[in-house]
């Protein structure tokens, strides 16, 4: 048998420890990987930049840092993530086109580095992370591990795609309004969006917004650990999360105790499909047989739509107009409307019009969710468990808009995405878990948030979840 067969389907950290104990070399891991993606993403098309050789030449270079992960290959999320000397182009075929080089790492792939990752390449994301699909025009869709005719999702599509097929065990990934949570769900991983300001986004990005970044992993433990390696600030950050009492990857495995936990099995601003309510309902039945304390409630403010989208709408349209300004400045000239894809062109044209006020009333929307989801967490209870998502995977082309009607696919969007973004607004950390696939044999995850800080207590009943009903020997049918 070969090393890639041996390892595929091993998580980052049993990876690492065969690296550690000499079974295996830092070389034969990578070039394991490479064969996997050689063989078996033509079909995904999850990976655009291969950097094979750089990733060689690191594995076998004497300076490949000692971390916990040494050696172990994984993949970097092509959006607002630079990899120095690599392409980041940000789903954008403005940048491709000048064929953008990012000069230095961020701090955070600064410290997957150190932790001993060998980055093998960068992944497929939609144009500025702004659509929760993967089909940018620039370098096309990634496909579903599970389901080569429907969406990975995104904006973390490919890293999820990735990840699900055993290219490499962990992806980078990113989340703004559910983009580690939603591919997770819709490639069948674990995916925690970490609380506002648990990771530093510098040098050039600002902790404070929307977006967060982590990994999406197909086991707990991986999670945790890479957690440890990477959590924490950088000089000037805007917001800083408390520290943990201790490492994350001892709450994998601690007894989390009996928890007082809201179940929402409804969408409350439209319908929900049956395979997602009978995921969630599974999933609250699990953890009331684990000895939790589960009731059919969650914070009220949920229930408030205009509260809601006013919350998170103007901000969204905002980032999209300083995405596409961002991007002009690197390439040296203001983007036009025939730079851009038309569902970004048509954000940022709303953004572009959202006044200094306007935008101030979306924060101080913002505020109030926050507060009254922060009360909700105050009067006693310890997590909250919903559908990650309002549907099934889509099909391919389902979620992206056309040149006569740019904003289609963001319409049927609301249905497919109406849990995630209220935690992005609030800052709370989520995460997806792998607990439910469907007839059709797609994967329909389970979301569970906790109060702000808390990720220690989400690994804990991550973990117990998964160790009630495991989900690792699972195989999407593509390339196994």
């Amino acid at each position: 048998m070969t090393v890639v067969d041996d390892v595929v389907w091993m998580d980052a950290t049993a990876q690492a420890e065969l690296v550690r104990a000499g079974e295996v070399s830092p070389v034969e891991l990578v070039q394991s990987a490479i064969d996997r993606i050689e063989r078996v993403d033509r079909e995904l098309h999850s990976i655009i930049h291969r950097r094979f050789e750089k990733a060689l030449d690191e594995a076998r270079s004497p300076q490949l840092p000692d971390g916990p992960f040494r050696g172990v290959p994984f993949v970097v999320k092509d959006l607002y993530a630079p990899t120095a000397g690599d392409p980041m182009h940000n789903g954008m075929q403005a940048l491709k086109d000048v064929g953008y080089v990012a000069p230095a790492d961020n701090w955070l792939t600064a410290r997957y580095r150190a932790a001993g990752f060998v980055f093998v390449g960068r992944t497929n994301t939609p144009e500025l992370g702004l659509v929760p699909t993967t089909e940018p025009a620039a370098h096309g869709p990634t496909r579903n591990p599970w389901s080569r005719e429907h969406t990975a999702g995104g904006s973390s599509g490919g890293s999820a795609a990735a990840v699900a097929a055993g290219l490499v065990p962990a992806g980078h990934a990113s989340d703004g309004g559910g983009s580690i949570r939603i591919p997770a769900s819709m490639c069948g991983l674990v995916g925690l969006k970490v609380s506002r300001g648990r990771i530093t986004a510098g040098p050039d990005r600002d902790e404070s917004g929307l977006s967060v970044n982590h990994v999406v992993t197909r086991s707990v433990r991986d999670c945790a650990a890479i957690l440890d390696a990477t959590y924490g600030p950088g000089p000037g950050d805007a917001a800083i999360a408390p520290p943990p009492r201790r490492p994350y990857v001892e709450e994998v495995g601690a007894e989390p105790g009996r928890l007082r936990i809201g179940l929402l099995a409804a969408n409350p601003g439209g319908e929900l499909h049956p395979d997602c309510e009978a995921a969630v309902r599974a999933a609250g039945k699990l953890l009331e047989s684990l000895g939790h304390h589960v009731a059919e409630e969650h914070p009220p403010i949920l229930d408030t739509a205009r509260e809601l989208s006013g919350s998170f709408g103007a901000r969204w349209c905002v980032n999209a107009r300083m995405g596409v300004l961002g991007a002009g400045e690197l390439i040296g000239r203001e983007l036009s409307e025939a730079d851009v894809e038309p569902v970004t062109w048509a954000m940022a044209s709303v953004g572009a019009q959202v006044s200094g006020v306007d935008l101030a009333r979306g924060l101080a929307a913002s505020a109030r969710l926050t507060r009254a989801l922060g009360l909700w967490w105050a009067e006693g209870w310890d997590l909250l468990v919903t559908p990650t998502l309002g549907t099934p995977p889509p099909r391919l082309g389902e979620l992206i808009g056309t040149p006569e009607d740019p904003m289609r696919g963001v319409v049927r969007t609301a249905a497919v995405v109406p849990f995630t973004t209220h935690f992005n607004v609030s800052g709370q950390p989520a995460i997806s878990l792998p607990l439910s696939w469907n007839a059709e044999g797609l994967p329909i995850g389970v979301q569970l948030v906790a109060d702000y800080g808390r990720e220690d207590l989400l690994l804990r009943i991550a973990a117990q979840l998964e160790a009630a009903q495991p989900w690792s020997d699972r195989r999407p049918p593509l390339g196994r």
